[in-house]
């Protein structure tokens, strides 16, 4: 198995989601934000290339207005910016869509992208889904993502169910699913995380209603 060219992508750790409707509860944000800065170290340590996206809805938007603080990066994770990281603004839910994040990953031979930050149920999910179809493994690290309650017309869901089927979801087919402290030992070994597939979790799935 050849080594993962990897990259570290930084999924709009952004003040918007550390307060108000729209702050992570699961896992807590405090928590996440703890895995977050480890996996900046490590990829640092590892000299890993690192992109921070921040979501933009535009100047007149009432949240995720870039004229706003909360539009801006959480201190701890701008204190550890640096010179080379990658900066993309992005205004749609994947950090593919519309952005030139792209062209700069072929540039730099990567293969393989591990997103980190928010929201699971929204650009996590969208930017694993997407990474599919240009190629690219995509590394989704669980106690450095986190989830919303959502509630709408067509039902209620807590942070901790949309984040952990969200999580079982994507292991199943677009991403390989691990903890910080996981990916930080496949980082040094140089090797791939291990990834489930639609099958082989449809027959367990299966198994285990059966015995219920």
């Amino acid at each position: 198995m050849t080594t993962p060219r990897r990259a570290l992508i930084l999924v709009d750790v952004q003040q918007q989601y550390f307060s108000g409707p729209l702050e992570i509860h699961f896992p807590p944000v405090a928590e996440s934000l703890t895995n977050i800065t480890a996996a900046i170290d490590a990829a640092t340590a590892s000299g890993i290339p690192i992109v921070a996206v921040q979501h933009t809805a535009g100047n007149q938007a009432p949240v995720f207005n870039p004229t706003t603080p909360e539009f801006a990066l959480h201190p701890k994770i701008a204190d550890r910016q640096q010179s080379e990281w990658k900066s993309v603004v992005k205004q749609y839910s994947s950090v593919f869509a519309g952005t030139d994040l792209l062209p700069w990953l072929q540039e730099q031979r990567v293969d393989t992208v591990t997103f980190v930050g928010y929201m699971t149920n929204n650009c996590i999910i969208a930017s694993s889904a997407a990474a599919e179809e240009l190629n690219i493994a995509a590394e989704v690290l669980s106690d450095a993502t986190g989830a919303i309650n959502i509630a709408n017309s067509a039902g209620f869901a807590t942070a901790e169910t949309v984040h952990t089927t969200l999580m079982t979801l994507l292991q199943s087919n677009f991403a390989a699913v691990s903890t910080t402290e996981g990916w930080t030992q496949a980082l040094k070994a140089g090797e791939a995380l291990p990834k489930g597939n639609l099958p082989s979790s449809a027959m367990y799935g299966a198994e285990l209603a059966a015995r219920q």
